[in-house]
């Protein structure tokens, strides 16, 4: 029996709402364990229930789920979070991604991709649907209006700066007062995100970028 992916959707409508819920309720090995209305729930219930993948909404009131990603990833650095949008915007991506989401979709995405995201991300990958994809790639070749922005969260990149200078994990943690487990989370995340596989190839990337000089 393969594992079950426990799972909260935060969503400030409850027709969107109940209409994945309805979607998931189909797949034996996903079950939603709670819902959340605005950012500030969402916090709460992560906590609460620790899912294995969390559906976020971009635009609901009292909080966005891009403030919530930030501080969730912050206080939880394993937490999963797929971000659920009508945008496809550039610079909504980026904002994303810079909070800590692990992936990226349109509202109109189809069941199966959406069932074929949640398993994608809990398995530890990332997920971006063909449209964001699309917009993320096909203005990479323009100069300075995108070379300046960061996929990285400011964590991550004080981490990156540390292991860029040749520090262990375990010195990391001692710097930023988090555990090595965090830190190793956060060096996973920086690899994946930046499509690096060795700390020669971060530290080079540090350089390139003026994180370090």
């Amino acid at each position: 029996m393969s594992k079950l992916i426990r799972v909260v959707i935060v969503d400030d409508h409850q027709v969107v709402l109940d209409g994945f819920i309805a979607r998931l309720e189909l797949e034996q090995d996903i079950e939603v364990i709670g819902t959340a209305s605005h950012g500030l729930e969402a916090i709460e219930k992560v906590r609460e229930l620790k899912p294995d993948v969390t559906l976020m909404d971009v635009s609901m009131p009292l909080m966005n789920g891009i403030d919530a990603t930030r501080l969730i990833r912050e206080e939880f650095p394993d937490a999963k979070i797929l971000m659920l949008t009508m945008h496809d915007q550039r610079e909504y991506i980026m904002k994303v991604m810079q909070a800590g989401a692990v992936g990226y979709m349109l509202k109109e995405i189809t069941a199966e991709k959406m069932v074929q995201a949640i398993k994608t991300v809990d398995q530890g990958s990332t997920y971006f649907c063909e449209t964001a994809t699309q917009t993320l790639f096909s203005q990479e070749v323009l100069p300075s209006n995108t070379s300046n922005i960061s996929p990285l969260s400011r964590r991550e990149e004080s981490v990156l700066k540390l292991v860029a200078q040749g520090n262990s994990s375990k010195k990391i943690a001692s710097l930023l007062d988090i555990s090595c487990r965090t830190v190793e989370t956060h060096r996973q995340n920086i690899k994946h995100k930046l499509n690096l596989n060795s700390t020669a190839e971060l530290a080079k990337y540090a350089y390139e970028k003026g994180i370090i000089e």
